[in-house]
């Protein structure tokens, strides 16, 4: 049997699908609905004449209707998320392998030649230190 929670949050649909399957409910019948399920299906039952097993299988099927749609849902977002994780996860590691090599590179290059490592870096604080200062002055 339908619960209140998914007859209300397939309301609209329901409602067309209700006044086409039994005609003779009308447009107020409908939307005098309040939330109560066992209501409503006895206003169905008493307005239409239908068995009470048939208007438990109209609304099975939007149970089973939502069911499916939210499990489908899930499962997409489930499989967008492990799209998500495994491109941050390769990305990660290319940056990870990256920066080990280039660390790896500087390090034989500071090895194999300390005196011109000294002077890059000595020139590149020199002028880091010169456009800091000029910096300042302009305020």
């Amino acid at each position: 049997m339908i619960n209140q929670q998914t007859l209300q949050g397939n309301w609209t649909e329901i409602q067309g699908k209700l006044r086409s399957k039994w005609r003779s409910l009308s447009e107020n019948d409908v939307k005098e609905f309040d939330g109560n399920v066992e209501q409503l299906m006895g206003k169905i039952q008493r307005k239409t004449g239908a068995p009470r097993e048939s208007i438990d299988q109209f609304f099975d099927q939007f149970s089973e209707n939502g069911a499916s749609a939210v499990s489908r849902a899930g499962e997409t977002v489930q499989a967008y998320a492990r799209q998500a994780s495994d491109a941050v996860q390769e990305k990660s590691q290319q940056a990870a392998t990256s920066v080990r090599e280039g660390y790896a590179e500087v390090e034989d290059m500071v090895r194999q030649r300390p005196g011109d490592s000294l002077a890059v870096c000595f020139g590149a604080g020199a002028i880091t230190g010169v456009v800091i200062s000029l910096l300042l002055r302009r305020r």
